[in-house]
């Protein structure tokens, strides 16, 4: 099982685009993550899919979404043997793996594998 666990804005602006949703949406940012500038949304649901803004990672604007996995090295390189390619490599912060990759048309996806 492959879930989706994690939606993400990376922003050449992060403040402007939290200051937008937040405007629009009602939505709050009380924790920072591992990231520097990098925050968590409280869109005011509870149980909600884990969202975040963030500043820029790599080369630009990115709205894309997490799938969990439990092997982030085997699905980096399934994904590339299937035609894909690594946009981010793995990457490791406190508690989480995560990688972008996309598929042979270009579409951008996360993977996140939690670190015991």
């Amino acid at each position: 099982m492959h879930p989706i666990v994690h939606a993400e804005i990376r922003s050449s602006d992060p403040d402007a685009t939290r200051a937008f949703f937040g405007d629009l949406f009602g939505w709050t940012y009380p924790t920072e993550g591992a990231y520097p500038g990098y925050t968590f949304v409280d869109t005011g649901v509870p149980d909600a899919l884990y969202t975040a803004i963030s500043p820029l990672q790599d080369d630009g604007d990115l709205v894309t979404f997490f799938v969990g996995v439990e092997d982030m090295e085997a699905a980096v390189a399934k994904a590339v043997v299937l035609g894909g390619k690594v946009v981010q490599e793995p990457t490791e912060v406190p508690g989480v793996a995560f990688a972008l990759i996309a598929d042979p048309l270009g579409h951008i996806v996360g993977l996140a594998q939690q670190l015991g």
